[in-house]
């Protein structure tokens, strides 16, 4: 998107940039251009202002969830064994291809994605279990 006017930072990067500058996550002097470009450029600024909203009502609407103390270290143990698995499926994939059976290579790549397919199901059972118990809680 663009206005069609020459700016000091062009709309495009400002826009890709945008929730940087919503999160104040960017240098200050970054910030400073923004802040310019949206007093030059009413389209940015309309999309700013429309971001802006959009963040405001999510952190209203869900803002104010509780986590379960225990999802947190579940994703990560869940996201562990995969690593794990990647790991040694990557170690047994170079050993089959240097000669030890090439043609099982697929099968080992089918194993990975159905454990991960398996640990994400598992994962979303979690936290959907856990926001039906907050729910009726």
């Amino acid at each position: 998107m663009s206005c069609g006017d020459p700016h000091e930072t062009d709309c495009s990067e400002v826009l890709d940039h945008l929730y940087e500058y919503l999160d104040r996550e960017m240098p200050d002097s970054d910030c400073e251009k923004f802040k310019e470009h949206f007093d030059e450029c009413s389209p940015c600024l309309e999309k700013y202002g429309l971001e802006q909203e959009v963040k405001k009502l999510v952190k209203r609407c869900c803002g104010q969830d509780e986590v379960p103390s225990d999802l947190r270290s579940k994703v990560m143990g869940r996201i562990e064994l995969i690593r794990e698995a990647e790991a040694a499926g990557s170690a047994q994939s170079g050993a089959e291809f240097q000669g030890e059976g090439a043609g099982a290579v697929p099968e080992a790549g089918h194993d990975q994605a159905a454990s991960r397919d398996r640990s994400s199901a598992q994962t979303e059972s979690s936290v959907e279990s856990a926001q039906g118990r907050k729910r009726f809680a």
